[in-house]
């Protein structure tokens, strides 16, 4: 689950990040809050079954990621790469569903976009598993029986781990605005 910067007893709290998603909408703000965190390289998995979310929480960190375009879903391009236009930056989004494993997505350029430094965004990472960094946010993303969903995030490695920490302060500072 979680490597470095955390104790067993503390493993939890500092490297995993459990978030309701009651709404889409919700959903994508959450997402949004994560893609203002975004550092250059990093690395967000989504998984979760069809219709879970990702693309809409995808859509979500891309806004507020500073994505031009807006990040849709890129089922039928399997790669889409954004700029940001206040800097630059980059942003890939993959849709790995259609992929039958990691011959097919190193035809992609998945070890360029890898080493690019850009921020990259992986729906359906399970599939190419042995070709991602060690070091990466994972959000499992589990639909409910209310039609909410539950987005569990992994931490793996010191920066995930912080930005976890990041997260989970600027929800916090959210929620508190939105109850005053």
């Amino acid at each position: 689950m979680c490597t470095e910067n955390c104790q067993p007893a503390a493993a939890l709290r500092q490297c995993e990040l459990h978030i309701n998603g009651e709404t889409a909408r919700r959903t994508e703000a959450i997402g949004f809050t994560l893609g203002r965190l975004l550092e250059p390289g990093d690395v967000i998995c989504l998984a979760g079954e069809l219709g879970a979310g990702k693309t809409v929480l995808s859509r979500g960190i891309g806004a507020g990621w500073g994505a031009s375009p807006p990040l849709t879903s890129p089922t039928y391009n399997l790669v889409h790469e954004h700029e940001r236009p206040t800097d630059g930056g980059r942003l890939y989004h993959l849709d790995l569903y259609r992929i039958s494993g990691a011959r097919d997505a190193e035809s992609l350029g998945i070890h360029e976009i890898l080493d690019s430094g850009a921020s990259i965004i992986f729906e359906w990472p399970e599939r190419i598993l042995e070709l991602l960094p060690a070091a990466r946010l994972w959000i499992d993303i589990l639909p409910r029986q209310d039609d909410g969903r539950e987005l569990i995030l992994q931490a793996r490695g010191g920066r995930y781990t912080a930005l976890i920490k990041a997260l989970r302060r600027k929800l916090t500072q959210t929620a508190h605005v939105a109850g005053a």
